[in-house]
């Protein structure tokens, strides 16, 4: 039997809800079930104003919109993320200014933001691998003390908190992803959380291309018309119906994913301690929400014979992301292999593996015995 990487979820209600969207005769953005979701999110959450979106790039873009960012603005993020993260930025003319990660978290380090921060610097980018948080108290106080803006790539991390506080609420803007690897999904879509509510009224402009349209809606202009720039960012509502279904149900798919999180975690214990390979790491301060598992073997020569072995097997485990600052982009803005070398380390010995809602017991203990069967073959 094949062990999948991920498997979309039925959760519940999506394809009723579905059809409610498509009987309502509006299946455009903003209907009903958008304005279910974004109200959920604010009110779990605790945020001031959430809209969604059609993914978590598209939240990223237009949070660089709203920071206005311009050429020459210089803004500093992780290597080790996916490229949406680069490209919110980079398209607006920003300078990006990659920062190494931690050999812990494998998120950015906050000791290389200060000395990397300059007058130009205009946003800190937070990006919550594997939903496990940044030290986002330490990042918090760099960017107030230089006037910088904080925007929390939380595509992984819906649900999982930093000392109390959800991810996605702490920095000035928040991004969600509902892809379909994450806990919840309606296949593509996302969410940008305002926490600042400077940014509110002009991302709602944004959001629907640059137009006051949303105000013409509510009754509070008799015509709307063009005011600002903008794209058309909003989700249809049958993505929207599929999400709330989701939603609905997303304590229990967080908890279910946590429990296979954790039997990963305590079942790889040994493993780590005859230095065979390192679990996750994460605070006492951070509460996760199980999203992904990886483990760090020792180099890329390993990394490539297990995933071979796997997938002889059937099992699909793969890797994660390229170092950006080492990609043709990368090369472009003048970064060389060695710049930062605890991303160039990691990212060539991550193995993230099988982990959805569906994953048996039975088949976690099948990669879990795979994996065994590996090391005692290649003593």
């Amino acid at each position: 039997m094949k062990i999948p990487f991920n498997r979309p979820l039925i959760a519940g209600k999506e394809l009723d809800y579905i059809k409610q969207a498509v009987l309502s005769g509006r299946i455009s953005g903003d209907g009903i079930f958008t304005e279910k979701c974004s109200r959920f999110i604010e009110d779990r959450y605790k945020v001031n104003k959430v809209f969604l979106t059609t993914s978590c790039s598209t939240a990223l873009d237009m949070s660089a919109i709203l920071i206005n960012i311009k050429p020459g603005d210089e803004v500093i993020l992780p290597p080790f993320t996916f490229v949406s993260t680069a490209n919110a930025f980079l398209t607006r003319g920003a300078k990006l200014k990659f920062v190494d990660i931690r050999k812990d978290t494998l998120n950015i380090d906050e000791n290389e933001i200060e000395t990397t921060a300059t007058s130009k610097t205009k946003a800190i980018v937070a990006v919550h691998y594997a939903g496990i948080s940044c030290e986002m108290g330490r990042i918090i106080e760099i960017a107030k003390s230089n006037n910088i803006f904080v925007i929390e790539d939380a595509a992984h991390a819906m649900g999982s908190k930093y000392r109390g506080k959800y991810l996605g609420t702490i920095g000035d803007i928040g991004c969600y992803s509902f892809h379909e690897t994450k806990n919840v999904s309606c296949g593509e879509g996302g969410a940008i959380l305002i926490n600042n509510r400077s940014f509110e009224n002009r991302a709602e402009i944004i959001r629907e291309k640059g137009t006051n349209r949303s105000k013409f809606f509510r009754g509070e202009i008799d015509k709307y018309t063009w005011v600002d720039i903008g794209s058309s960012f909003l989700p249809s509502e049958i993505l929207s119906a599929f999400l709330y279904a989701q939603l609905e149900k997303i304590e229990i798919i967080n908890k279910k994913r946590i429990r296979m999180w954790n039997y990963y975690y305590d079942n790889l214990e040994d493993f780590e301690m005859k230095g065979l390979l390192r679990r996750p790491v994460f605070d006492d301060g951070c509460i996760h929400n199980g999203h992904l598992f990886y483990i760090l073997v020792k180099n890329k020569k390993v990394r490539k014979e297990l995933l071979d072995y796997f997938k002889d097997l059937s099992i699909l485990a793969v890797s994660h992301y390229l170092p950006l600052h080492l990609s043709p982009m990368g090369k472009k803005m003048n970064y060389r292999k060695g710049q930062l070398p605890v991303t160039e380390d990691i990212s060539g010995r991550l193995i993230r593996l099988p982990l959805f809602h569906e994953l048996s017991i039975h088949n976690q203990d099948r990669v879990l015995e795979s994996l065994s069967d590996f090391y005692r073959k290649n003593k």
